[in-house]
C-alpha cells in the first residue's frame, strides 16, 4: 500500500483554487467543527497559535478523514521539526520566514527521504504508516509531500525568482502581515507599496511552475488576489471570526436592555 494521496498538493500543481482557512485555536475540537465547514484546507498553526507536537496530531487526527486538508506551520524552518510532523501525519508543511533559495533548499530536503533528502527513517512506528500498516510509506511519501514556503520579507522578494527555481517547492505564500512590518507599515498591510509588492510577487509566483498563496481577512481582496494569480488562499482565522461573533452578539443583547 503507498502513501495516501495528497490532494492539496495535486490542486496545487494544477493550479485549481483552493479556498482555506487559518486554525489558531489549537484544539482538536475546534478543528474538528471546522472540517464541517467546507474549506479546501486549513493551516494548523504551530508558529502563533499555541500548539505543540500533541495538539497538532491530535488536530491531524480529526482533519485528516474529512474533505479538508491540514496544512502544518512550523514556528521556523528546523529540518527536525518538520521530521516530527510528518511522521505525526503531515503531508502539507508550511514553513515561516524563508529569505532564501538556500533555506528553501535545505526545506525541500528536510521533506523527502534519501537519497532525495535527509528525512528520518522512523515512520514505520508512527501514525503517518498507520503504524507500520501502509507497508510501502518510505518508498512512496517523498511524492505526497507537499512543501510550501513562506515569502514575507523584502529580502525574500529580492530572491524570489531564486527561490522559484528550487525542486521540491510546491508553493510559495506570502505573509502580509510580516512582510507590511519589514517595510515599514507594522499593522499597515494595506499600504501601497506593501499591496504593490504583493501583487508583484503573486504575479511572478503565478507565472512559474510554482502555486502562490496569501492570507486575507475579506473576500474583496480575495477576488483581488485570486485574479492575480493566486492558487490557495485562507479567507479568515478561527478566532478572529469566534472574537467577533462574540462580541457582535454581547453587543447585540445588552442593547435589548
Amino acid at each position: 500500500m503507498p502513501a495516501p494521496h495528497n490532494p492539496f498538493k495535486a490542486a496545487l500543481a494544477t493550479k485549481t483554487p483552493q479556498i482555506g482557512l487559518w486554525v489558531s485555536s489549537a484544539e482538536a475540537s475546534i478543528a474538528e467543527l471546522l472540517t464541517s465547514t467546507g474549506f479546501d484546507w486549513m493551516v494548523l498553526d504551530g508558529e502563533h497559535a499555541p500548539n505543540d507536537l500533541r495538539s497538532l496530531r491530535d488536530q491531524l487526527m480529526v482533519v485528516e478523514p474529512s474533505p479538508s486538508h491540514g496544512v502544518v506551520r512550523i514556528p521556523v524552518g528546523e529540518a527536525w521539526m518538520v521530521k516530527q510532523v510528518l511522521d505525526a501525519g503531515a503531508q502539507t508543511v508550511l514553513i515561516p520566514m524563508v529569505d532564501t533559495a538556500d533555506e528553501a533548499r535545505d526545506m525541500a530536503s528536510a521533506m523527502r527521504y534519501p537519497p532525495e533528502g535527509i528525512r528520518g527513517m522512523g515512520a514505520s512506528g508512527g501514525r503517518v504508516s498507520h503504524f507500520g500498516a501502509i507497508a510501502d510509506y518510505v518508498a512512496t511519501a517523498n511524492d505526497q509531500v507537499c512543501l510550501v514556503v513562506q515569502a514575507e520579507s523584502r529580502k525574500a522578494l529580492e530572491n524570489l525568482d531564486e527561490i522559484l527555481s528550487v525542486d521540491g517547492v510546491d508553493g510559495v505564500f506570502i505573509g502580509p502581515a510580516d512582510l507590511s512590518a519589514d517595510m515599514g507599515y507594522p499593522g499597515n498591510a494595506g499600504a501601497p507599496e506593501v499591496q504593490e509588492a504583493i501583487a508583484d510577487a503573486l504575479q511572478r509566483i503565478h507565472a512559474s511552475d510554482k502555486a502562490a498563496g496569501i492570507l486575507v481577512q475579506d473576500l474583496g481582496a480575495a477576488q483581488r488576489f485570486l485574479d492575480l494569480g493566486a492558487t490557495f488562499i485562507a479567507v479568515g482565522i478561527d478566532t478572529v471570526m469566534f472574537a467577533k461573533a462574540a462580541r457582535k452578539l454581547s453587543a447585540d443583547a445588552k442593547a435589548l436592555l
